[in-house]
């Protein structure tokens, strides 16, 4: 992923020169990749040829990227370090990181609008549209908003549960069902269920996100430790406590691993739940 994410990021030497040197430092030498690493793994369950994943897992990963940018700015998180460095807008500055981040949605969609992505219009269509609705307003930046109205709120498990489904766990699925649409159809039996395990997946990594912010130093993150809870912000570890919401995150590790039942190659898929699950606890 990072040599093929090197590879389609414009070159720096090219006009403007800061601006492609700031959308490289956003993507690239950091990251755990979970999203791309997703997109490949549901591609195995279809037989996709990985020249095509790896379309769709850049473009997922760019949009992912983006957000952090964004996320990170003064008026979003105002965080100053991010994958152990400092964060765009530190490094170079906050006029820089807002079009960093437009310029990285854009590129990820003139990914998957590649004419190699597959040899249906239809299905290419319908990835393009389920990327846009996982990152736009009823998907992760529509989780954002929510995240920022909620400042200071006492939310109930389920407003949480919805606030992490759009910002994280939105394009956590939209990874999955993209590779599962690189290759084989998948009928609507087995496109639910795959969407089940992402579902779950999605908010167990939000969940172990919330326990590693409160509990794992700086060091170890690789961004600022402790922040949520210094923002007021709304977490699984501030509504359940520590010890339940690592007993929330094995369960929807469970369920997780009971939706891909039935499925063959299913292996990576399974052993990405586990990652999820086990980074750091």
């Amino acid at each position: 992923m990072e040599t093929a994410l090197e590879r389609l990021l414009p070159n720096p030497e090219h006009a403007p020169q800061t601006l492609h040197a700031a959308m490289r430092y956003s993507v690239l030498e950091g990251g755990k990749r979970v999203r791309p690493l997703l997109a490949f793994a549901a591609g195995e369950l279809v037989n996709a040829d990985p020249a095509r994943v790896e379309i769709a897992a850049c473009a997922v990963e760019l949009i992912h990227a983006y957000s952090l940018v964004h996320d990170d700015l003064p008026c979003m998180d105002n965080d100053v370090l991010r994958r152990g460095k400092p964060t765009c807008h530190v490094q170079f500055d906050q006029a820089t990181a807002l079009l960093v981040g437009d310029s990285l949605q854009s590129l990820a969609f003139e990914l998957l609008a590649s004419p190699s992505l597959t040899d249906s219009p239809a299905r290419q269509l319908e990835m393009i549209k389920l990327l846009a609705v996982a990152s736009g307003s009823r998907g992760m930046a529509g989780g954002q908003a929510f995240d920022l109205a909620s400042v200071g709120q006492a939310l109930t498990l389920p407003e949480l549960e919805f606030m992490h489904i759009h910002k994280t766990g939105a394009l956590i699925r939209a990874s999955v069902l993209l590779g599962a649409h690189c290759g084989d159809t998948l009928d609507e039996t087995a496109l639910t269920q795959l969407d089940r395990y992402a579902k779950c997946v999605g908010l167990a990594f939000q969940v172990v996100d919330d326990v590693l912010d409160a509990e794992a130093p700086t060091a170890t993150l690789g961004k600022t430790a402790g922040k949520d809870a210094a923002d007021n912000k709304p977490t699984y570890v501030s509504l359940l406590g520590v010890t339940r919401a690592r007993e929330m995150a094995h369960e929807l590790h469970h369920d997780a691993l009971a939706a891909l039942d039935g499925f063959k190659q299913s292996q990576h898929l399974r052993e990405l739940a586990d990652f999820i699950l086990q980074r750091q606890f």
